[in-house]
C-alpha cells in the first residue's frame, strides 16, 4: 500500500464550484434533460395539475404521484430585472443580465434568465422560447431568449 505525502494528507477536500448548481437525486433527470435539449416541469398524476421547480410532492394537493413530462419550451416573459452590478462568481464576468420570470404554455413559472438579446429590446408579455447554456460537460442550465417575429 502506497504511503500518503504530508502535501496529500493536509490537503483540504476539493470544494464544488460556486457557480454549478448541486444536482440530487430528485433534480437529475431535469438537468439530464437539460443536457439533451428538454424542459421538464412536473405533473401530478392525482390532480393533473403541472408545477416547476422539481420537487417530490405536488404543491396543489399534496400527493407524492408526481412525474416529470416534457414542457414545450414556449412561454412568455412575466417579468424581469435587468443586473448591472453583481460583484459575486460567476456573476460578474456576465453583467449585464437579465434575471426573468417566465411563464410558461403549461401554467408554471420559471426564474431563469433571458438571453440572446439587448436588455432594452425585452417587452413583458413578450414571447419567448427555451434554450441552453452549457455550464460544464454534463452540465446545461435552462434559459429562455425572445422569439424572433419569423419564428412566431
Amino acid at each position: 500500500m502506497a504511503e500518503k505525502t504530508a502535501s496529500e494528507e493536509t490537503a483540504a477536500p476539493e470544494k464544488p464550484r460556486a457557480d454549478i448548481p448541486t444536482v440530487e437525486a430528485a433534480t437529475a433527470p431535469y438537468w439530464d434533460a437539460a443536457t439533451h435539449g428538454k424542459l421538464l416541469i412536473a405533473k401530478c398524476g392525482e390532480c393533473d395539475k403541472v408545477h416547476h421547480y422539481p420537487r417530490p410532492f405536488c404543491p396543489f394537493c399534496w400527493s407524492e404521484d408526481v412525474t416529470a413530462v416534457e414542457a414545450s419550451g414556449r412561454g412568455t416573459l412575466y417579468t424581469y430585472s435587468t443586473v448591472y452590478v453583481n460583484d459575486l462568481h460567476p456573476f460578474k464576468s456576465r453583467l449585464p443580465y437579465v434575471a426573468a420570470l417566465v411563464e410558461l404554455e403549461e401554467g408554471p413559472r420559471v426564474m431563469t434568465n433571458i438571453e440572446g438579446c439587448e436588455p432594452d429590446a425585452l417587452e413583458v408579455g413578450m414571447a419567448v422560447e427555451v434554450a441552453f447554456r452549457s455550464l460544464t460537460d454534463e452540465l446545461d442550465a435552462t434559459i429562455f431568449r425572445p422569439v424572433a417575429a419569423t419564428d412566431r
